[in-house]
């Protein structure tokens, strides 16, 4: 009989135990509760980012850095888009379409891939993968297309993408023309006036850069040239 009174007790113990502690914690709760503040204490002022998140970056010189661009670090650098991408000429398609001959190409360069709606509507918009397209979308192509199928996240850093497009270049695309240097994207250089015409960059640049052959820009060229005085004219030497 004894033992079961000892039982008892141990149990009721228990229950007691585990009693005190639910009404303790109630109790807690109706009387140290507190509402969240209406108004913060602190103020942290903190400078807005710019869009993308990022600092606003001088667009690479392409005639200045692709010349002395690193070739053999581009092909290293081409190394992550291998489980997506195949750039031989002729080479089948991935989960991403061959990239021979992109450099200079149109979007949606490969007939039967499966591209997405997004990048539909982006050639509709940028037809070509310039220079400054394919580094644009090389840096985040998700933020660049939103809606891209790409799941790469991009590479950050100007360096390795101006040597891996410098050796995508090398791969079916030689024939798209290096641009001339450009001295409003040198570092330092002041952003050009409101209104103020870019300057006129003669060859292959030219043509690249205003999709004009060189007898469609003559007229507007001799527009702005003043003609000569005749008397200085019998003078000077022939025009070459």
């Amino acid at each position: 009989m004894s033992g079961d009174l000892k039982w008892n007790k141990i149990f009721g113990a228990a229950l007691g135990t585990a009693f005190v502690i639910l009404v303790v914690q109630q109790a807690s709760g109706l009387i140290y509760h507190s509402e969240p503040p209406e108004k913060m204490g602190y103020f942290v002022d903190a400078p807005e980012e710019v869009a993308g998140g990022e600092a606003a970056e001088l667009a690479p010189d392409w005639g200045t850095v692709l010349p002395t661009a690193d070739l053999a670090a581009g092909e290293a650098a081409f190394a992550r888009c291998q489980a997506c991408h195949t750039v031989t000429q002729g080479g089948a398609d991935g989960i991403g379409p061959n990239l021979y001959g992109v450099v200079g190409g149109p979007v949606m360069h490969r007939p039967g891939f499966a591209y997405s709606d997004a990048m539909a509507k982006h050639k509709a918009e940028a037809p070509a993968w310039g220079y400054d397209q394919l580094d644009s979308f090389i840096t985040a192509p998700a933020r660049y297309v939103p809606g891209t199928k790409m799941s790469f996240a991009g590479i950050r850093d100007t360096q390795t993408r101006i040597n891996l497009i410098a050796w995508l270049r090398t791969q079916g695309s030689g024939g798209f023309a290096v641009p001339a240097p450009d001295p409003t994207r040198q570092p330092g250089a002041a952003a050009p006036a409101e209104g103020a015409e870019a300057p006129v960059t003669e060859g292959a640049a030219a043509t690249e850069a205003t999709g004009t052959t060189p007898a469609e820009g003559a007229p507007a060229a001799a527009q702005t040239t003043p003609a000569a005085p005749p008397a200085a004219t019998a003078s000077a030497p022939p025009n070459t």
